[in-house]
């Protein structure tokens, strides 16, 4: 819980908010730490995601299987949320699949858990807006590369992102990720290096 309000309060864009310590209290009594390992499926296609969580250690990634091979759209790293947000907030089934790509401990609350932080407390609204306003960036901001960055530069981008954390994760997920195939993203690592 620790790693969490340490990144809510490195936000700039909450430094003018301050919790009450009933806030913190109710939100953190509402929140469940939760190791996992290597390659668990935490959100499957058909289910319906029933968890905001932020990764205090690990990634893990958004995928579409397919029978030639997935489709990785995302990939989220320590400090991030994670979330089939879109049927989180609908309540209705995923139509993808969230999997650890490496060990992960998260913080996780449950949708039902939500609704009391945001009846209970003025600074889990917050807290939920802000997470909400992450993870609409985060995509528009991977729909923007897709149109207007050439697949060096988002790969770079990546690099720059996260350099330790981008070593652990298989370069079939990175290449999908950015739009290319393993081979092509294999010429831009050796043409680049």
């Amino acid at each position: 819980m620790e790693q969490l309000k340490a990144y809510l309060k490195d936000n700039s864009r909450l430094r003018e908010y301050i919790p009450s310590e009933r806030d913190w209290e109710i939100i953190s009594s509402r929140f469940t730490k939760r190791e996992f390992s290597k390659k668990t499926i935490l959100t499957r296609i058909g289910e319906t995601e029933n968890h905001l969580n932020f990764i205090i250690k690990g990634i893990a990634r958004f995928y579409i299987p397919n029978e030639e091979k997935d489709l990785t759209f995302n990939i989220v790293f320590d400090n991030g949320f994670l979330s089939a947000y879109d049927s989180f907030l609908t309540q209705t089934p995923s139509t993808y699949n969230i999997e650890t790509l490496t060990e992960c401990t998260l913080l996780q609350l449950t949708y039902s858990d939500l609704q009391i932080i945001y009846n209970e407390t003025e600074f889990g609204n917050i807290i939920g807006r802000l997470a909400s306003e992450e993870l609409f960036l985060k995509k528009q901001k991977r729909e923007l590369s897709l149109l207007n960055l050439t697949a060096e530069q988002r790969y770079l981008n990546l690099f720059y992102e996260q350099p330790k954390l981008i070593q652990q994760i298989p370069l079939k997920y990175i290449a999908s990720c950015i739009g290319i195939t393993p081979q092509a993203l294999s010429r831009i690592r050796k043409r680049i290096s």
